[in-house]
């Protein structure tokens, strides 16, 4: 153990000081590849459009591929040659040649002829239709590298492009479409361009019928003997090409088999089928209504195949959430003598009942621990149309482990019942989508307890009915026309707890007051996260709510006059938020993440500030994290002793930015850096909070920033984040006096208790 320790410590010194040759460890004859360096047009003045690139495309087309360095050190090699050859299968000594470290790259595994014939056609691809390329080592010090030299001439252009003659029906759809071409005159040469033109010309073919039609049934012929570094090109359908793929196909009969198993096969193909509308359904076991399928299946009888209707049909019997297989099958008759097919169509359903456990753990920046345990019971399929009944209840708990008021604990109990249809319900109406995306009905009633220890427990009864639908794969809509929600709150008003809690958090009387919230709301996302490829991906949500708007015109006002449905206050209030993040790859390990976060709450009538279960809040985990949860704000107010108690703080309009730099530090472990600024106001003056009013001209000048760095171990499948925090500008403290960047004190133990704020949380903050 000693000398492997020895030997790690030998090799960060190495790979500290480079002190240590490598090519020591080479047997006799051996050289070390130490990579290609390319030259183009050395002997040329004038550079080409995009050298750099091009340059960088080449390099990276070059094999071997060098032993990996870090500022011009290669550690991994370093630790390969000091582990030196194991005794043994196992053990650290193998461990550490063979998984952490890596073998030396040889000059003799390169091989100068095929790079050069793969750098040369890369070249070509790109318009150089000239191009040549030589290559050459350089040996040093048993170190060597590879040179190579090309040589690109000019860079060839479209002429003038030419399609096939509309001759028949398969050429006369080329030629409909030939506007949307991507082969423009005027263009540089490109194989990839043209690649995808004839896979565009493909997929106006399938949307045309054109079933066994192939990219590769196409020819471009390039002609480049017109001199002037011009190409004419000439788009031919192949004289191999099969005769199937020349003709368009209809179809004939759509059979589904919606309760399908490899075992039932013989069974189920005996079946004497139930035909509706154009379907022959064979299911002795009558698993779906008939209906389902009009909303799955895009086909009809006697129309010619499209790709869209394909596509259409497997994405909606894969998001409808019914079946875990899916598959499609489309036969010829008489084996391509006739231009007809037969749409079979397999459907295994999931299982009717499942049951579901998830926990839990949380632990707040407001000092308080906890978990949640939940259970949901599935039902699938209850009414033989895929619907969907989701019953779940769960529980969780949090309890304050440091500060003077340890031991206070608050628990919540939840119990909810979801309905799901895979379709619009609309009174008086039957909307269409014509989508790849089942558009679903959503009817859910839920109840939820929350104990803030014996001062105060809030009960939620909640009824929504509503819509959730996908426009594309980018934007998604959730539109709920009756939200019904009330809140009723028990309390214990003559208790020392409660008078503690309500003088730290003076607008809470009013929050926790009994109230109907009755309207409307409708959420808005967009999305492009599922495209890694790009190197900028946004997210953006907004949300509208309303309460009371319509309710309130028919509700009288009671003797103080407040409208009241059942002894009970309507609250009236207009809510809007948004919520834009930018993720920006500045490499492919490091990602610039940004946030803003606005949000506005406007009550009238009756009411004076939004609901408590509709309020904003500011501070925690995925919020400000040097701040604690909910304790920061509103606008200049700073509760008493904020290290004690519950912090409450909500408001009217919040103003969040959040800026994160993430990177990869080895394996599954990553870090981040932040900087988060924001605060919440009240669009009223709360006089027990002054300076809590939101004013836009001081609004700037009374965000709370704070900073800090963190952990994350990212799973993929879960994330585990450690966050740690301090404050840089306090917005509580008087003008001129709120950046506190000079009195950050890491030695002090005093400033660390007061300021610096740890978090551990599951998942990114945004």
């Amino acid at each position: 153990m000693r000398k492997l320790i020895k030997i790690g410590a030998f090799a960060l010194a190495c790979s500290i000081f480079a002190n240590c040759s490598n090519t020591r460890y080479l047997k006799p004859g051996q050289n070390l590849y130490t990579g290609s360096e390319i030259k183009i047009n050395p002997d040329s003045a004038a550079k080409i459009d995009n050298q750099k690139q091009v340059k960088k495309e080449l390099e990276g087309k070059t094999r071997p591929r060098p032993n990996k360095s870090i500022l011009g050190l290669k550690p991994k090699l370093f630790i390969y040659n000091l582990a030196g050859e194991p005794k043994k299968p196992k053990g650290i000594r193998n461990w550490l040649r063979n998984k952490v470290g890596e073998a030396p790259v040889l000059m003799s595994e390169l091989k100068i002829k095929y790079n050069n014939d793969v750098l040369k056609s890369y070249l070509i691809s790109q318009g150089y239709l000239q191009a040549e390329v030589t290559g050459d080592t350089v040996i040093k010090n048993k170190r060597g590298k590879a040179i190579y030299t090309a040589i690109t001439g000019t860079r060839y252009k479209i002429n003038k492009i030419t399609f096939p003659p509309d001759s028949g029906d398969l050429t006369h759809v080329i030629n409909q479409n030939k506007e949307n071409t991507l082969l423009k005159v005027g263009n540089f040469y490109d194989l990839d361009t043209y690649k995808n033109e004839r896979i565009r010309i493909d997929n106006d073919l399938k949307e045309s019928g054109y079933f066994y039609f192939s990219p590769e049934h196409l020819i471009l012929q390039v002609d480049s003997t017109i001199g002037k570094n011009l190409v004419n090109i000439n788009v031919r359908i192949k004289n191999i090409a099969p005769e199937a793929s020349l003709k368009p196909y209809t179809i004939r009969n759509i059979n589904i088999y919606p309760s399908y198993h490899l075992r039932r096969d013989s069974v189920l193909r005996s079946l004497e089928p139930l035909k509706y509308n154009d379907f022959n359904i064979y299911d002795n076991r009558d698993t779906f209504k008939p209906r389902v399928f009009d909303r799955l299946v895009f086909f009809k009888k006697g129309e010619r195949y499209n790709r869209k209707d394909h596509n259409q049909s497997l994405n909606r019997m894969v998001n409808i959430g019914a079946f875990q297989d899916v598959r499609t099958e489309f036969l010829p008759i008489d084996s391509f003598k006739n231009s007809q097919l037969d749409l079979n169509i397999y459907l295994t359903p999931l299982k009717k009942n499942s049951l579901t456990f998830s926990v839990t753990g949380t632990n707040k920046s407001n000092n308080f621990v906890g978990s949640e345990l939940k259970i949901t019971q599935t039902t699938r399929n209850i009414f033989r149309g895929a619907e969907q009944l989701d019953v779940s209840a769960s529980g969780g708990f949090e309890t304050q482990y440091s500060g003077q008021a340890s031991g206070i604990n608050s628990y919540s109990l939840t119990g909810e019942a979801k309905l799901t249809f895979p379709r619009f319900i609309v009174p008086f109406y039957k909307p269409k989508s014509t989508t790849a995306f089942i558009p679903k009905t959503i009817a859910s009633l839920s109840y939820q307890l929350l104990s803030r220890d014996t001062v105060y427990k809030l009960n939620s009864f909640k009824a929504q009915y509503g819509y959730n639908w996908k426009e594309n794969q980018f934007k998604e809509h959730n539109f709920n026309p009756i939200s019904v929600n009330l809140v009723t709150s028990n309390k214990d008003t003559a208790s020392a707890a409660y008078k503690l809690l309500t003088d730290q958090n003076p607008g809470l009387e009013y929050t926790l007051q009994n109230q109907f919230i009755i309207g409307s709301n409708y959420n808005f996302t967009y999305t492009n996260q599922m495209q890694d490829k790009r190197r900028h991906n946004l997210y953006f949500f907004g949300g509208l709510e309303t309460s009371g708007n319509v309710w309130g015109l028919f509700t009288p006002k009671n003797a103080e006059g407040k409208k009241e449905i059942f002894n009970t206050a309507l609250t009236q209030f207009v809510r809007v938020e948004t919520d834009l993040r930018s993720y920006y790859k500045v490499t492919p390990t490091v990602i610039w993440a940004n946030r803003l976060n606005l949000g506005y709450g406007y009550a009238y009538g009756g009411s004076t500030s939004l609901p408590f279960v509709r309020q904003f809040f500011a501070g925690g985990t995925n919020d400000i994290r040097a701040f604690r949860a909910r304790s920061l704000g509103p606008g200049t107010y700073q509760i008493p002793n904020n290290n004690t108690g519950f912090a409450d703080q909500g408001g009217d309009i919040k103003m969040m930015l959040n800026s994160e730099l993430r990177f990869k530090i080895v394996s599954i472990l990553h870090g981040a850096a932040f900087v988060d600024a924001g605060n919440i106001w009240l669009r009223k003056e709360d006089p027990l909070r002054p300076g809590s009013e939101f004013k836009l001209q001081n609004s700037l000048d009374e965000l709370a920033v704070g900073t800090g760095v963190g952990l994350r171990v990212d799973a993929t499948i879960f994330v585990i984040r450690l966050d740690g925090a301090f404050p840089i500008r306090k917005p509580y403290l008087p003008s001129g006096q709120r950046w506190v960047i000079n009195d950050v004190d890491f030695g002090s133990k005093a400033w660390r208790r007061d300021n610096l704020v740890l978090n551990i949380g599951i998942g990114y903050p945004f």
